[in-house]
């Protein structure tokens, strides 16, 4: 019997809409309210697969998960770019001044902030999850209150929307990874993108000799990210993507990497969604 997928947050979210689209079918999902929580679902064998936020192209990067992703030994198997839209949904029948409070999620909110500069007497409230909030107000029936959701939440869970598109900078994407206990990549002809992590000596100039061997062997750095080590002060881990033509070209790179850095670690393997 096939697993649910796993997502963060309820039908109709932004990770509900990633994977249906990056799976291409009318796979179950399965709601968790937290990404650890999706993790944790993960490793009991509850789902076999689980959709993650990585980065946002307004917000950055989202570094606890980069951080569950590594504690947890976990492997990137793919990517999806979702074009963002935040959408204003209410109870059917009301006005933008008829609405007291906005919920949503933090990073939601964030986004619109500039939309509601206009609208004073509005209160914004920090909420779990974006669908979720959709779906509270159409259960209990809740006018004054609206919403921060895409068009998949208005329609799942029959809403009006208010206003379209208001978030502050319209081109609005997140990066979505597709995460699995291990890797199962046998087409190694589709591996143009890679994950990585590694750890270096506090000395000048260690970090610039890793990246001139990744451009030695023609390897694109389209990401890195430093998270430091808690239980050593003033050492940083790096996480790094690269992209590349060749696949001796990674593995080239690779071998050089691994024997100059501390703790090299291949996070995931996979198709560049860019291309």
């Amino acid at each position: 019997m096939k697993k649910p997928i796993a997502i963060q947050g309820i039908k109709g979210s932004f990770h509900h809409e990633v994977a249906q689209r990056y799976f291409e079918d009318n796979s179950e999902v399965l709601e968790c309210m937290s990404f650890d929580g999706t993790v944790d679902c993960l490793l009991k064998s509850e789902t076999d697969v689980i959709v993650m936020a990585l980065e946002n192209s307004i917000a950055g990067s989202i570094i606890p998960n980069y951080a569950l992703i590594d504690t947890h030994n976990l492997c990137i198997v793919g990517e999806y770019y979702l074009d963002i839209q935040h959408h204003l949904l209410v109870l059917g029948g009301q006005s933008i001044s008829d609405i007291t409070e906005v919920h949503s999620h933090p990073m939601a909110l964030l986004q619109c902030k500039v939309f509601f500069k206009d609208f004073p007497h509005i209160k914004l409230v920090e909420a779990k999850d974006t669908a979720e909030v959709a779906q509270h107000i159409s259960e209990k029936q809740l006018k004054g209150i609206a919403a921060i959701a895409s068009k998949n939440a208005a329609e799942l869970y029959g809403l009006q929307v208010l206003a379209e598109s208001i978030q502050t900078i319209k081109h609005n994407e997140t990066r979505f990874v597709i995460v699995k206990r291990h890797n199962e990549q046998s087409d190694t002809a589709e591996i143009n993108k890679a994950s990585l992590k590694f750890q270096l000596d506090h000395k000048r100039g260690s970090l610039a000799t890793i990246l001139n061997v990744l451009s030695d062997c023609k390897l694109n750095l389209t990401k890195i990210q430093s998270l430091p080590k808690i239980e050593t002060p003033w050492k940083y881990a790096f996480f790094v993507d690269v992209t590349f033509d060749a696949l001796k070209d990674y593995e080239k790179a690779m071998a050089i990497v691994g024997l100059m850095a501390e703790n090299f670690k291949v996070l995931g393997e996979y198709k560049n969604a860019r291309l």
